[in-house]
């Protein structure tokens, strides 16, 4: 099987380059490609859009017609799939979800493909697996990482930074935008590898590991 990785920033990237053989193994390939940014859905699916700003949703309902026709065009004996991955931020689940399928049931031909969404964000994955922070961070906040509740909405990248950064999400923030991005990679290089797969709290990154499994051996 092969798997083509929508991922909205290169933190997120980097994590997943990390974490995907940990689920699979590598028997399978996979590419992952990521954005400057969430983005926004476009209300015409078939408007062109401006791909050198490289923002995810406002080019998904482009990439997923695209992989259609790429994958048709590999023949039926082509096994491949499309897994986008992105944060809910502080937008509706069920709303959001529909309006993703809606951009794939658009689609014709419709490309194998699966919405894995962070909540509230990609720090909520390794908020899932606090013995992974620790060990990445020996002096991070016992006291921030046990007063987090999987999967809320709640400010999960300060939650993560007031446990792990010296002066917390408020001494970052000053920093700006750009800072906090680094921030981010470093996390995703330094909290990815200690990571075990199949006790991650996080039921978001459960979802996303059983997609990847389902797609990677579609018998289990």
């Amino acid at each position: 099987m092969h798997l083509e990785i929508l991922i909205e920033d290169r933190s997120g990237e980097r994590m997943l380059e990390i974490l995907i053989p940990k689920v699979i193994g590598d028997d399978h390939t996979f590419q992952i490609h990521s954005y400057r940014g969430i983005g926004h859905i476009p209300k015409n699916f078939t408007v062109k859009t401006n791909v050198k700003k490289r923002l995810l949703l406002n080019n998904l309902p482009l990439l997923l017609r695209g992989y259609g026709k790429a994958f048709r065009g590999h023949g039926n004996s082509y096994q491949a799939a499309v897994i986008v991955v992105c944060d809910l931020d502080d937008k509706c689940f069920r709303g959001f979800r529909t309006e993703l399928c809606d951009i794939l049931e658009a689609c014709d031909p419709k490309p194998e493909a699966c919405f894995c969404i962070a909540i509230e964000e990609g720090e909520a994955w390794f908020l899932g697996d606090i013995p992974a922070i620790k060990t990445a961070y020996p002096r991070s906040k016992s006291a921030a990482l046990n007063g987090y509740i999987n999967d809320s909405i709640c400010g999960t990248w300060e939650c993560l930074a007031d446990a792990i950064y010296n002066g917390g999400s408020a001494a970052l923030s000053r920093k700006g935008w750009q800072a906090i991005g680094a921030e981010k990679w470093s996390w995703a290089e330094k909290i990815t590898p200690h990571m075990d797969v199949n006790s991650n709290k996080s039921p978001s990154f459960a979802y996303f590991c059983q997609k990847l499994r389902e797609f990677a051996d579609p018998i289990r």
